[in-house]
């Protein structure tokens, strides 16, 4: 069987307190009933950011298919490790595990170990985030400022669990204030809420826009400062019936006013004050099977 890479690399974390590591092995086990030709290496992380290590390297020694076994912030660090290998024919996919799924949830065609055996992949878009004069990073599903990240943070430090998560959403929901960044002319603006996304859906109910990850263009989800109340009505109404069409753009360039944080693909990273950031889509630029 011709396939458009000629091996499978599972990378998860054997310390999850999830089912990453017993969801590796069925994928494991299971490619070895449907695909038998196909070489299949099992690559435990050991540390904070080693799937990027492990996915960059193995990007850059040939054409594999790197599989996360992960949730949404793991399988960013596998994109972001295959497109810091710079030009290669690696391809990525993602094997839900973990907390949060968005990404596999809205772009599964077929249960994975069926679509690696088919061997055929697709492009899909990614988000580029530039922050600053640093090397750019990559985005699979979305960027997102404001309480998105607020409430991330919260979660990081108070621990996940479904009545913790709710209580902590709560409590970050109650303690948010906004925040304000300027426009390349000069403008000031105040939002609640500010995320660029590459897929329809977050934060596993929120329907945010009708755009697809494949259309060169990503979506700008924007909630300029209101009343709490109104806030948390768009939440309700996101995770209800979806906040509809929304602006689509290939580029959005921004500075920070004061320090905060940025959620990517739920990963926080910490922007400094008076610092340039500049989100723009990389049409295609991802390899890959659903």
């Amino acid at each position: 069987m011709t396939r458009d890479f000629d091996s499978v690399v599972i990378v998860f974390n054997p310390n999850s307190t999830g089912d990453a590591q017993q969801r590796a092995e069925e994928l494991r086990e299971g490619l070895a009933q449907l695909a038998p030709d196909l070489e299949v290496r099992r690559r435990p992380t050991e540390y904070a950011g080693h799937a990027r290590e492990i996915a960059r390297e193995e990007a850059s020694a040939g054409a594999p298919l790197v599989v996360s076994v992960s949730g949404d912030g793991g399988y960013n660090e596998v994109v972001d490790g295959v497109m810091q290998a710079g030009d290669t024919k690696a391809a990525a996919a993602v094997l839900a595990a973990g907390n949060a799924n968005d990404h596999r949830r809205v772009t599964e065609e077929r249960p994975l170990v069926e679509a690696i055996a088919d061997g055929a992949t697709q492009k899909l878009d990614l988000l580029k985030l530039t922050i600053g004069d640093q090397a750019a990073r990559y985005a699979h599903s979305y960027i997102g400022l404001g309480i998105t990240p607020v409430v991330a943070v919260e979660l990081e430090r108070r621990g996940k669990g479904s009545w913790r998560e709710i209580a902590t959403t709560v409590r970050a929901f109650s303690q948010f204030h906004p925040f304000a960044i300027r426009l390349d002319d000069g403008r000031r603006q105040e939002f609640d809420s500010l995320v660029f996304a590459n897929i329809a859906e977050m934060a596993k109910y929120a329907t945010l826009s009708e755009g697809e990850p494949d259309d060169g263009r990503f979506e700008v989800v924007m909630l300029p400062h209101r009343s709490k109340w109104r806030v948390l009505a768009t939440a309700v109404r996101a995770a209800l019936s979806g906040l509809g069409e929304q602006p689509s753009v290939r580029e959005y360039t921004f500075s920070t006013i004061d320090p905060m944080p940025l959620q990517v693909d739920g990963e926080l990273v910490e922007l400094d004050a008076e610092t340039p950031v500049r989100v723009e889509i990389a049409p295609g630029a991802l390899t890959t099977v659903r």
